[in-house]
């Protein structure tokens, strides 16, 4: 195992020369607090991009730091001890396991969530297999090599509720697990039937010719919590003002998000900045292809869709991958703090699209 990263790595140290110089103390009231969040590269991380890009932190009195892990599961330690104070990623079996160890953490906000029209993440069957009939309801996914990202996810869980679609439990289908960008070149290749995929890898797909897109999860699993923001418990506790003043700066990104959003595109006023955070901060580098895909949706209230969250659960546990019978999603959800940067900033009201 990898040694667990330093809080260092999560602190930026700056240097007030003009006050060393002058040998004055910097003012108090004055000195930003320091916070630090690791996100995971998606686009779903839009609105920590556009609040560090913004200055939405720095107008709440904040230095954030933003560090980018690959996988949620490599905050979770971070965050049970405290020294990493804002993640994001999934709840997934890992998240469940933790809590149960003792492990302090809280979902505080919605980060990516199912809702009509963005369909980020759905069901692609392999093109041959759907032009030659082989596929053409979700009854035909009997026998199907499926490919996810995780089986202990809520991309599994996606693909269950697809085969619950056609009268089928999950152990109708065989399941591999591939990375996201690696279902492109298995469709190629023929070595997977299906996918339960995200975006970009879903318009790339249909753009190549390998794949046909069958539905969205806005269709397949309309109650879907894909994605979240989580607090450590230390943070959460200890400093609640600053853990207050963050969702007020994360809630205003997210707000600007969704002014942009139109008819399931990027395509409203200020698009262009959007477009800019997601190609300087994940690997969307080309911002023709961010303009094409279907984005995440994410609540501008910050709500997470607790229903989804069961219906995770609930699988996770069919599957045997979450032992504690007692835990509930409710055990891990605060929205304490998203109900209160609502009182602040209002409840959210679309901007006019021009």
């Amino acid at each position: 195992m990898s040694p667990m990263p330093s809080l260092c790595m999560f602190r930026r140290r700056r240097l007030f020369l003009g006050f060393a110089l002058l040998g004055l103390a910097i003012p108090a009231a004055h000195a930003a607090e320091a916070v630090s969040a690791a996100y995971v590269g998606t686009a779903s991380d839009i609105g920590l991009y556009l609040a560090e890009r913004k200055g939405y932190f720095r107008a709440e009195g904040l230095d954030v730091t933003l560090t980018q892990l690959d996988v949620t599961n490599k905050m979770v330690p971070m965050l049970g001890t405290g020294d990493l104070d804002v993640g994001s990623g999934t709840v997934a079996v890992g998240i469940y396991n933790a809590v149960s160890r003792g492990v302090g953490l809280r979902v505080v906000a919605d980060k990516g969530s199912m809702r009509p029209g963005y369909g980020y993440e759905g069901l692609l069957v392999r093109k041959d297999l759907v032009d030659s009939g082989r596929f053409k309801d979700f009854a035909d996914l009997k026998g199907m090599k499926i490919a996810v990202a995780s089986i202990g996810g809520g991309n599994a869980s996606g693909g269950n509720q697809a085969l619950h679609r056609g009268g089928l439990r999950f152990s109708d289908a065989t399941f591999v697990t591939l990375p996201f960008p690696q279902h492109l070149t298995a469709f190629a290749n023929k070595a997977i039937d299906a996918a339960m995929t995200n975006e970009p890898t879903m318009t790339l797909a249909v753009e190549k010719g390998v794949a046909v897109k069958i539905a969205g999860n806005d269709v397949i699993y309309p109650q879907q919590q894909t994605a979240i923001l989580f607090y450590s418990e230390k943070f959460a506790r200890t400093r609640r003002e600053a853990a207050q003043k963050f969702m007020r700066a994360y809630l205003r990104a997210v707000r600007d998000y969704n002014d942009v959003l139109v008819e399931g595109r990027l395509a409203g006023p200020n698009a262009d900045e959007i477009v800019g955070a997601l190609t300087q901060y994940t690997n969307l580098k080309s911002p023709e292809l961010v303009r094409k895909i279907t984005p995440p949706a994410i609540n501008p209230d910050g709500r997470v869709n607790l229903a989804g969250m069961r219906i995770d659960l609930a699988f996770y546990r069919e599957i045997g991958q979450v032992q504690d019978a007692a835990i509930k999603p409710e055990d891990i959800v605060d929205m304490s703090f998203v109900d209160a940067a609502v009182r602040d900033l209002g409840p959210y009201r679309a901007a006019a699209k021009q």
